[in-house]
């Protein structure tokens, strides 16, 4: 099949008109009485959630019909598999949040490669922030260069679910703990930004969750992994990730990977299974 004739940047470009049109979409239910119900696995769906990944579907097949589509609220079709370049959508990314009022909710949009993220925006229209990257020209927030704000002199801020929380501090790491923002996005990409030195995410995170984020990490040179495989791989069959942690200061890799891997543990390498079941709590979990 030959290679798409869009560039990188086309493809990034289509991805940011559509995630503004998105948000737009999606705050005329944010803060308001809005329909919402329960996934099978636990995790909550709004109408403004099925809303925006409709127009999404709409809007971005009909430029890129041969791409193939991920969405989180729509039902997996493994044509995908086929597809040279994908979408990857998660139309709301921090359902909860955007439930009880927060602001830090984002659209999460990305285009893969081969297995690897090649354009990517991660939204949050009620901030005004549009995180944005194409693969080898680097990333940026609202139009500008993302450049990391050093936080010198501070002890490390790390959001981090309680069982690895205790892990942490089991082991030494002397750090502070949080803000845990709803979305995992969002949360990704405050380690580019400087607002965190890391932000870590357990077990069965999948590629909506965290592809955009991926490369706007990667572009702005910062460590992100799944503790257990390293850097993620996309629009496979099975998309869901082990514990992940993007860290600004390798320093920090081996207690927080360490921490990671002795709460959620590793799949099985011999028949992909995982070892330990998925937890199923809410502490810094996405929806």
């Amino acid at each position: 099949m030959p290679a798409p004739a869009t560039t990188y940047s086309d493809d990034l470009e289509l991805l940011r008109s559509s995630a503004v049109a998105a948000g737009i979409i999606a705050s005329g239910y944010f803060r308001r009485d809005v329909k919402s119900w329960t996934k099978e696995n636990s995790s909550p769906v709004s109408e403004a959630d099925i809303l925006v990944d409709r127009y999404l579907a709409a809007s971005l097949l009909r430029a890129r019909p041969d791409y193939g589509w991920l969405s989180e609220e729509t039902a997996d079709n493994p044509s995908r598999l086929d597809c040279e370049r994908v979408f990857v959508v998660d139309p709301i990314d921090g359902t909860r949040g955007f439930l009880r009022g927060e602001d830090s909710w984002t659209v999460s949009l990305a285009v893969v490669e081969h297995g690897t993220p090649i354009a990517g925006v991660v939204y949050a229209p009620a901030r005004d922030e549009m995180y944005e990257a194409a693969r080898g020209e680097g990333a940026r927030l609202n139009g500008r260069p993302l450049k990391r704000s050093r936080r010198a002199g501070a002890a490390p801020l790390i959001p981090a679910p309680g069982a690895v929380h205790q892990e942490m501090q089991a082991a030494g790491l002397h750090y502070t703990r949080g803000p845990a923002y709803p979305s995992l996005a969002y949360r990704l990409v405050q380690v580019a930004t400087g607002r965190l030195d890391g932000a870590v995410a357990r077990r069965g995170s999948q590629d909506w969750d965290i592809a955009a984020a991926a490369l706007i990490l990667a572009e702005t040179g910062i460590d992100f992994a799944d503790v257990c495989t390293g850097f993620p791989n996309f629009n496979r069959r099975d998309v869901r990730h082990g514990a992940l942690a993007a860290l600004s200061d390798m320093s920090l890799k081996p207690l927080v990977h360490a921490a990671l891997i002795k709460v959620y543990g590793c799949p099985a390498a011999d028949t992909g299974d995982a070892e330990l079941p998925i937890p199923s709590h809410t502490d810094l979990t996405d929806g």
